[in-house]
């Protein structure tokens, strides 16, 4: 039994425009009058309250990659797993010496340049803006650290890669756990959807997973429903073609 519902943000919900269509919208809001439905996305905290905002989702909302919990009708973090201060300078000093750019999410909001770092007690970090090759060398530098949990992800608004930094054993199937155990719904009885490598973890953890048709083959293999591709408003035939017929 399907009982609540996590969505991806990029690639999912948004296309390359960030903008939600009308389709998508209307097939969110049927599936949310089943079920609580939220997003788990990479993002930082001001992106997650305004598209859930936009969408009137008030269970608890996932960013950062499952490092951070929202509350989207107070606006504020209810759960953090920061990713450690050794590990935050070590990657941020990191792409400093790369000229990469990057967002680094901390308790007061974010920083985008090493000098808006207010301390390393940062939550998450993503690199911006690579090409597939240079996230493949930053995310392969970072293996050795047991430390962290290191994840490349497409950007679907410019088609480059991102590589998030979160602490070690946290990715979008830890933020999943955690609202579930807030709505008391085991990941088992949820359905997933995502488009990228870092939407594995939330994909092979809950019971139902979508992939989109924009989506890695390797995205694809693990998911129950393979939707067409954000630009043709996949995940509303997802919820309409799969996920309702269900419940």
């Amino acid at each position: 039994m399907i009982l609540a519902a996590a969505l991806d943000l990029d690639g999912t919900i948004i296309g390359p425009d960030e903008k939600i269509s009308p389709a998508v919208q209307e097939a969110i809001a049927r599936l949310a009058g089943h079920m609580p439905v939220f997003i788990a996305t990479g993002r930082e905290p001001a992106d997650v309250l305004r598209y859930a905002k936009e969408l009137g989702l008030t269970t608890p909302q996932v960013c950062d990659g499952g490092a951070n919990i929202l509350d989207p009708l107070r606006g504020v973090s209810v759960w953090t797993a920061p990713l450690g201060p050794a590990n935050a300078e070590a990657v941020v000093t990191k792409l400093r010496e790369m000229g990469s750019a990057f967002i680094a999410t901390h308790a007061s909001g974010t920083a985008s340049t090493y000098d808006d770092v207010p301390n390393w007690d940062l939550i998450r970090v993503s690199a911006l803006d690579l090409d597939e090759g240079t996230a493949d060398a930053l995310a392969e530098s970072f293996r050795g650290n047991k430390d962290m949990h290191v994840i490349k992800a497409v950007l679907p608004y410019n088609g480059l890669w991102a590589v998030d930094f979160t602490l070690a054993g946290v990715d979008k199937a830890t933020g999943v756990s955690r609202v579930g155990k807030t709505l008391g719904v085991d990941p088992a009885n949820m359905v997933a959807a995502g488009d990228s490598y870092n939407d594995l973890p939330m994909l092979e953890a809950c019971g139902l997973g979508i992939a989109m048709g924009n989506a890695p083959e390797e995205v694809k293999a693990v998911a129950g429903f393979v939707a067409p591709t954000v630009e043709e408003d996949g995940l509303a035939v997802a919820i309409y073609e799969y996920v309702l017929p269900q419940l």
